[in-house]
């Protein structure tokens, strides 16, 4: 048990946020398999409240780029403050977001806030946000665990996703997870996690 744990901790230490892609095609059933993990979260009252969207389509990648790539302009150029800006700045992000055209496979996920029943009346969705969380960490999980590397992207507001994939109105976008492998020099920033000692407290 102490070795799967050392294990696992060891491999995930290694994962790192990228945000250069290869446009090397990742196997489709790779994906269904770490969407199937994600699906094996916990949720309020196992109603699992959330979908997948996986998009491959180079023009309908392009329309979610180019959609993002509005609201970010909106936000780099009006809308965060200084504060913000001073803490995106080591990281080098920017308006531009050429990695949703050049990733072989974005994974949009959604969260359902309501279902409807046959007979028309509305089944409520328990612990949304936590849920949908929670599987969307066990997706980046299996992402790493798979030997791809993703990016978790979330332009604000995202409404125009629903809109470009068509996606019903009881559910909300929660995030984009870039997903493929680094492009050949791929560079990430040098960051560090915090020791065990400042995250854990012991009583």
């Amino acid at each position: 048990m102490q070795k799967r744990a050392a294990s696992f901790c060891e491999q995930l230490s290694l994962r790192r946020t990228v945000r250069e892609f290869s446009r090397r095609e990742v196997p489709e059933g790779v994906i269904e398999d770490c969407i199937r993990a994600a699906a094996t979260a916990p949720s309020g009252a196992n109603l699992q409240p959330w979908h997948f969207v996986m998009v491959s389509d180079p023009q309908v990648k392009k329309r979610i780029r180019d959609a993002a790539e509005e609201e970010e302009r909106d936000f780099y150029t009006r809308r965060a403050p200084q504060e913000w800006l001073d803490a995106l700045a080591p990281l080098g992000t920017d308006e531009h977001k050429p990695f949703l055209e050049e990733a072989p496979c974005l994974i949009v996920v959604f969260a359902r806030r309501f279902d409807r029943r046959a007979d028309g009346t509305i089944l409520k969705q328990y612990y949304v946000n936590e849920s949908v969380g929670i599987a969307t960490g066990m997706l980046i999980s299996a992402v790493h665990h798979a030997g791809l590397v993703s990016l978790t992207h979330t332009p604000a507001p995202m409404s125009f996703l629903g809109d470009i994939l068509g996606r019903p109105n009881n559910e909300s976008p929660f995030l984009i997870l870039v997903v493929g492998y680094p492009a050949d020099g791929a560079q990430v920033p040098r960051i560090s996690k915090k020791p065990l000692e400042e995250i854990v407290t012991r009583i």
